[in-house]
């Protein structure tokens, strides 16, 4: 791939990325620290896509390995509850106030989130984490309760 192709697929795809920075930095400086960083790590393992993916895929792989990088190392935290909003109940309060909130979950929680409310299948949730699809879904279930909690506070 050729650096005009590269530029164009981020062009294309921008919006992913700044959504990862938006969740994962507080700062406008920070955020764009992130954005540089994710985008030379995508050219870095550009040559790796194989294709079995959508970019769009891929691209959320890199992005939050990148914003997360050490997630693995501290292991999962997560709040437990039974409470479980709906993807359009999310999505409808778009706002400062919907990254506010999310910010305050983890960065296993915010990765899971994201790729959910942008519509990933838990099959392409769990490939992107890399967690089996059964996992996405005791997940996600958690992360809506505690993001329903939040949302009252």
């Amino acid at each position: 791939m050729d650096e005009t192709q590269f530029l164009q697929l981020i062009g294309q795809h921008q919006g992913i990325i700044h959504k990862i920075c938006r969740l994962y930095r507080d700062t406008k400086e920070d955020r764009e620290d992130l954005f540089q960083e994710i985008v030379f790590q995508v050219w870095k393992s550009v040559g790796a896509y194989s294709g079995k993916s959508t970019f769009a895929t891929w691209l959320y792989k890199v992005a939050l390995s990148t914003a997360i990088a050490g997630y693995r190392k501290r292991g999962p935290r997560i709040v437990y509850t039974d409470v479980l909003p709906d993807r359009a109940e999310l999505r409808d309060n778009a706002g400062e106030e919907v990254f506010e909130v999310l910010r305050k979950l983890s960065d296993d929680e915010k990765a899971v989130i994201t790729l959910y409310l942008e519509g990933l299948s838990y099959k392409e949730i769990g490939e992107v984490i890399g967690i089996t699809e059964s996992n996405v879904g005791v997940r996600l279930n958690r992360i809506k309760g505690k993001v329903q909690l939040l949302f009252k506070k």
